[in-house]
């Protein structure tokens, strides 16, 4: 029966965490290393609802992409999301910047989603690995072809900035990015797709010749949480995986009925 070290040590092979940024908190988050683990959840966040179905179903680990620890805590106190997870047992991996960054991971995905050839990894100096990664469509189509096809696909409402011109070579960086896109633009990008973007953000990009569509970031982030979980289920047999069920908490009103 593997152990959770046995676990985390497939994953630092898989997306090394030394890849992680200053301020990331990758790796195992919570619980004894040395315990078995028989079965494993996946989820992009630990929330409520994630966190009663890891007590409901008796994991032994949940792997998060974002860190369910992210700043330092004063205290810990009954009741709290962590200090549940501690009080049942349950022990935790998060892989943050190191599954955005790595070969199939969070990036990867949305290229294949987007369907995007000829892609590349382009160097962000910030991230001790390639975070950026640059496509080509199949086709050049206007932005507002483009945004529409993503919505679609992703089941989702885009939000897009358009700088006019039409696009064929697509910038992607899944979560809150919106500091690569120039970069993505000087790398010949004409749009930049991401999760989150300001509206100054956008605008800046539009003004500097590179359109922008964004995603949402639990959208362009959840897709991967499959990949993670198929990769762990392929590499531990004995152990039983499932990605947990998580809703977006952003939801969408509309005002046209």
């Amino acid at each position: 029966m593997p152990t959770v070290k046995d676990i985390y040590d497939f994953l630092d092979a898989r997306a090394p965490f030394a890849t992680q940024c200053d301020w990331d908190n990758s790796g195992l988050l919570l619980g004894d290393a040395n315990r078995q683990v028989r079965r494993v959840g996946f989820a992009l966040d630990l929330t409520a609802q994630t966190l009663q179905q890891a007590v409901d179903e008796a994991l032994d680990l949940l792997v998060t992409h974002h860190p369910v620890i992210f700043r330092p805590k004063r205290r810990l106190l009954s009741g709290e999301l962590v200090y549940e997870l501690v009080r049942h047992d349950i022990a935790v991996i998060s892989s943050h910047i190191p599954w955005d960054c790595a070969d199939g991971g969070v990036n990867d995905v949305l290229c294949v989603a987007l369907k995007l050839s000829n892609v590349k990894k382009i160097e962000t100096p910030d991230t001790a690995a390639p975070l950026l990664r640059i496509g080509t469509l199949e086709h050049e189509m206007t932005p507002q072809e483009f945004a529409a096809l993503c919505a679609k696909k992703f089941g989702t409402t885009m939000r897009l900035a358009s700088c006019g011109k039409t696009v064929k070579t697509i910038g992607v960086v899944g979560g809150a990015a919106m500091e690569y896109c120039e970069t993505a633009r000087l790398h010949g990008a004409d749009l930049f797709f991401t999760g989150d973007a300001k509206h100054h953000e956008m605008l800046d990009a539009v003004d500097s010749g590179i359109s922008v569509l964004a995603g949402g970031h639990f959208e362009t982030e959840h897709l991967s949480v499959y990949r993670l979980k198929c990769e762990v289920e392929r590499a531990f047999e004995t152990v039983s995986c499932r990605v947990l069920d998580e809703k977006n908490p952003v939801e969408f009103f509309s005002g046209n009925g």
